[in-house]
């Protein structure tokens, strides 16, 4: 799991910007342009770039970005090919796209085809006419009219251009690309919320894991309270109060004793279920439920989390949850585990996809996961949707989100 500081925007909070096109165009050349410095290898040598580079930085008035370096669409062999299906796969994660072209190559089928599949993903394209210090007379207006995308002319040798790109990606970045508040519908100022964080053998060392930390802050953004406990002394932090909170949020695995500590008067749900709803569908994950109450031994389940760590003597993908389920469904299950960028190929065959909270991918790839899953016919819930409703207070922890709550209760 990456390690962050406090000050720094998380990867998956950042709008994502990726570079495409043919070999040798200047898309590491750009990215250099773009963010004023050497990040990206530069080599007149076609396919410099081999495998997607991602590059946090700020862009503004854009605000914290992810730039992300692909290989060339016109890569050739067997290993262009596979380098070609991973930059297609950015796509999945891609907020905006500049497609560079080569004033003297021009566009071609392989420009036509990335803007069409840029369409059918409902990506967002600027063109970006590179090396217009060697071609300076270059008329960008037939490749606009003919892509049917805005067009900007740079040089990211020179620097020419570089700021009408900016402003070319601030007009067409989409709107709706800032994922939504965690929880600041359902405070008020000045309200106060309670955040329950165990500290055992999975909790990082020194520091908060990110979707506390991000949870704080929005509180703070809101002009809300929060008061922060481990789960042995929720009891005490509530009794010491003088008004109740207007929320209770704790992590999923202490979900019973929280349930149990929390008067009923008050709503509590957990830091998983919030961002179900903040990077994804809570209601499409909510009515992933239906597929846990029809498991039988023997089905297949994937379990996908959306970033690598080292695994805890009692770690919740690998052992609490497949131990939640077995007892749940009462026999043995077949499980299959996906760690960091990819999913399965094929998911035909799996009868549930669990995935995790989705903290370090952007709401865009968590959306593309549950349409990928969706169009396979394999419901998805996430950990803790899933938990709360194995521990059977499900309900309680949707409380704060009716909508959701009425998915579950019309099922």
């Amino acid at each position: 799991m990456e390690d962050r500081t406090l000050n720094e925007t998380p990867r998956g909070s950042r709008l994502h910007i990726a570079l495409f096109g043919r070999r040798n165009v200047g898309k590491s050349s750009l990215i250099n342009a773009l963010t004023n410095q050497k990040i990206a290898i530069v080599s007149e040598v076609p396919g410099t770039t081999t495998d997607p580079v991602y590059k946090s930085m700020e862009i503004l008035p854009l605000g914290p970005v992810v730039l992300i370096d692909t290989a060339g669409i016109d890569d050739v062999g067997d290993l262009g090919k596979l380098r070609i299906e991973k930059t297609l796969a950015v796509l999945a994660k891609t907020d905006l796209m500049l497609l560079v072209i080569d004033p003297g190559a021009g566009i071609d089928d392989y420009e036509k085809r990335i803007v069409e599949t840029a369409r059918k993903d409902k990506v967002q394209v600027v063109g970006v006419v590179n090396k217009i210090d060697l071609h300076p007379d270059m008329d960008i207006r037939g490749i606009e009219k003919e892509l049917g995308v805005p067009v900007v002319s740079v040089s990211a040798v020179t620097g020419e251009g570089i700021e009408a790109l900016k402003m070319a990606m601030v007009r067409s970045a989409p709107r709706n690309w800032s994922p939504p508040t965690i929880l600041g519908d359902l405070i008020s100022p000045a309200d106060m919320v309670v955040l329950v964080v165990p500290i055992d053998l999975a909790a990082p060392k020194s520091r908060l894991i990110l979707p506390q930390v991000q949870t704080i802050r929005d509180i703070l953004d809101n002009d809300a309270m929060t008061l922060v406990v481990k789960e042995r002394e929720l009891k005490a932090a509530l009794a010491a109060l003088k008004q109740k909170p207007r929320l209770v949020v704790t992590d999923s695995q202490a979900f019973l004793k929280v349930a149990a500590d929390t008067p009923p008067d008050v709503l509590m749900t957990s830091f998983s279920i919030l961002f179900a709803r903040y990077k994804g569908d809570l209601k499409a994950l909510v009515e992933g439920v239906k597929a846990i109450d029809s498991l039988s031994p023997g089905d297949k389940v994937l379990i996908a989390e959306a970033c690598t760590h080292h695994r805890v003597e009692d770690d919740i993908g690998t052992v609490k949850i497949p131990r939640w389920l077995r007892q749940f469904v009462g026999g043995a299950l077949h499980f299959t585990w996906a760690s960091g960028t990819e999913m399965p190929s094929d998911l035909r065959d799996y009868k549930l996809v669990v995935h995790c909270g989705a903290c370090m991918i952007n709401r865009k790839e968590m959306l593309h996961r549950l349409m990928i899953a969706q169009a396979a016919g394999v419901p998805t819930v996430n950990y803790g949707v899933l938990i709360a409703h194995v521990l059977g207070i499900l309900k309680r922890a949707l409380k704060p989100f009716p909508e959701a709550l009425r998915v579950l209760e019309d099922r």
